[in-house]
């Protein structure tokens, strides 16, 4: 999608600088990409606590047992 927006040139000079990207559009879709990446894993963190497993969880043996009986 094309946008036209204004950026602060020295920000995305810095971020440049930082990343090692060339240019503008990489700077701005990494900076997208990592943004979403933050909130997905906050949403994650928000669920510590309210997971309960069953002490004897093993998911080892829970993978053999599924992949016994795919054979």
């Amino acid at each position: 999608m094309r946008t036209n927006i204004e950026i602060d040139d020295k920000l995305i000079q810095q971020a440049k600088k930082i990343s090692g990207l060339k240019t503008k559009k990489e700077v701005v879709n990494k900076a997208l990409r990592e943004f979403v990446q933050k909130h997905n894993r906050k949403n994650l963190a928000e669920l510590k606590g309210k997971i309960a497993f069953t002490k004897n969880y093993d998911h080892r043996a829970l993978r053999k047992e599924k992949s016994d009986d795919t054979c």
